[in-house]
């Protein structure tokens, strides 16, 4: 009864404190891998994040070894590691998050399986034009948010005190990794709502390289969005499937129109190029 109700003040104190939470360092024995670190933001509205041997499999239908793929909201890392580790030490992941509460977070665990992972993370906003954002989330202790052009935000009234930097991921890809262009296999997406204005920004890479685009669809984005959303990844060959988790053995739907968009509150999808 007293450890609930210690956690719920602690709730509401990150609901509308802003501060810095720590980590602490939980380790994974992963079959055939070994033992993976990983650090945990102790932020008590976030869920501990577990690397498992099933997330692994899950990237590796889309990822082999010596591989180049990108996480685009990379947030804390725990999808990062689980992508590279199906990458291998010889491939690569490029990691992106602009919000600076998870991206130090990001840096971390980045840098704690140097002999198993392989893996470069960037503080930007990918978008479809350079400039600086506004980050805005719903709760002062930043375990969410979004970008925006003005600070009128329908991420939430909490706002950073200073805009991010935003990039258009091709410029960056083709300036950091020119002879890795090649083995492009993966890009995820997880930008709470933004991940449309992403896919339009990258459609120049999805119809040179035709990586695998795993995407969310948001649970607040209108019938219009999702269409939008749909046809963007149509329009550059792609075929999309609704899958229920990141792991091995998740149910996975065809979804053969815009209107089926519909039929789920809020999923994540993976679009292959036909």
């Amino acid at each position: 009864m007293w450890n609930y109700i210690r956690q719920s003040i602690a709730r509401k104190r990150a609901r509308r404190i802003t501060r810095k939470y720590d980590t602490v360092i939980d380790h994974f024995e992963i079959e055939g891998i070994g033992r993976i670190d990983f650090a945990n933001w102790t932020n008590p509205l976030v869920e501990k994040k577990v690397i498992s041997r099933s997330q692994v499999d899950f990237f590796a239908k889309f990822l082999k070894p010596g591989d180049l793929a990108v996480d685009i909201g990379g947030n804390v890392g725990h999808m990062t590691i689980a992508m590279s580790l199906a990458a291998g030490r010889e491939g690569r992941v490029v990691s992106f998050d602009p919000n600076p509460f998870v991206y130090d977070i990001l840096v971390k665990n980045a840098g704690l399986n140097p002999g198993l992972t392989r893996i470069d993370t960037f503080p930007y906003a990918i978008a479809d034009h350079e400039g600086e954002f506004y980050y805005n989330s719903s709760e002062a202790s930043f375990n969410n948010g979004g970008i925006s052009e003005d600070t009128n935000s329908r991420h939430g009234r909490f706002a950073l005190d200073h805009k991010i930097k935003g990039i258009k991921l091709e410029s960056l890809l083709e300036e950091k990794y020119p002879e890795e262009l090649g083995r492009l296999r993966l890009i995820k997406i997880d930008t709470e709502g933004y991940d449309k204005e992403i896919i339009r920004s990258i459609r120049p890479i999805l119809q040179k390289h035709k990586p695998t685009v795993i995407t969310e669809v948001f649970k607040k984005n209108d019938a219009s969005a999702r269409a939008e959303q749909f046809e963007l990844l149509s329009s550059c060959g792609y075929t999309m499937y609704y899958f229920s988790d990141f792991v091995a053995d998740a149910e996975v739907i065809r979804i053969e129109n815009k209107d089926q968009m519909m039929q789920w509150k809020h999923f994540d999808m993976y679009a292959i190029c036909n």
